[in-house]
């Protein structure tokens, strides 16, 4: 029974493809190209808007992981609806589903929150990891790139801003390890605790780097456009949004009773120790 992984090219299916060949497990990386080559894992194409070929891939798995891909909102709440389908027809053993960061209530109507209730519904074994914002971000040029050229380091969140930032490959750990933990189910999040601001951010940085780092706050208009070129305009609209939502609230910290923490015993990165980690 192999493993098959969403995104297994991409920033954080990566991380749960190694994560999974160390451990020797088979992986199947499940991908739109078919070309693509993910060492240690046999590569599946498939289309994620197609239930039929989601269901042909998850059939007989021993698990699931899943995120929804950085394109629009209505696409991805067309991609959730397949893959909800496609777990009912399919039942893998266990799935799990990164949010992302993405809000999961069911008021939002969002597509992490029908994806959320749809494996509720689907009665199949499965956990949703829940991080808040994720330290890869930081490594967008427009931040690394002005950390690097004038010792700041912007983000669209206030100064005073409490997060529980995590690494991808904070993401791969947990997901491994709930593969093997079908007793847990429900949220599990994952974070640093206690939450830390942006000038925590721009200390850490500061201290890898040699040199003086200061926070510099911006506003979500400002970082849609530093990421239009890279993630595309309609996709940029959104996670603007989204950090203008985030502007409305006094910070975004786990919770220590649903922690990887408590639940698996798995205490996340510091910023420090991701940055030595990638070798930034």
């Amino acid at each position: 029974m192999t493993y098959v992984i969403h995104g297994a090219t991409g920033a954080q299916g990566a991380p749960v493809v190694a994560a999974l060949t160390a451990a020797a497990k088979p992986v199947t990386a499940l991908t739109r190209n078919p070309d693509a080559v993910v060492e240690g894992a046999r590569v599946l194409a498939a289309d994620h808007s197609s239930t039929e070929e989601l269901t042909a891939a998850y059939r007989g798995a021993a698990g699931v992981f899943v995120h929804l891909p950085v394109v629009s909102e209505e696409d991805r709440r067309t991609q959730a609806h397949h893959i909800v389908a496609a777990v009912r027809a399919a039942r893998p053993s266990r799935v799990i589903f990164s949010t992302s960061g993405a809000p999961i209530d069911a008021d939002t109507g969002g597509a992490a929150a029908i994806l959320v209730a749809g494996l509720a519904d689907a009665g199949v074994s499965h956990a949703v990891i829940a991080p808040t914002f994720y330290l890869e971000n930081l490594l967008m040029p427009y931040v690394v790139d002005a950390v690097r050229e004038r010792g700041v380091l912007p983000y669209p969140i206030r100064a005073d801003f409490a997060a529980s930032w995590a690494s991808h490959l904070d993401i791969a750990d947990v997901a491994v390890a709930l593969f093997d933990r079908p007793d847990i189910t429900g949220v599990v999040s994952v974070g640093q605790f206690p939450a830390i601001t942006g000038p925590d951010l721009a200390e850490a940085f500061g201290a890898r780097f040699g040199k003086d780092v200061v926070f510099e706050p911006i506003t979500p208009e400002q970082f849609r456009g530093s990421v239009a070129p890279l993630i595309g305009e309609g996709p940029a609209v959104d996670v603007a949004a989204f950090y203008a939502a985030m502007s409305t609230l006094p910070g975004r910290s786990i919770t220590v009773e649903n922690s990887a923490q408590k639940l698996l015993g798995i205490q996340p990165r510091t910023t420090g120790q991701w940055l030595a980690d990638i070798g930034l």
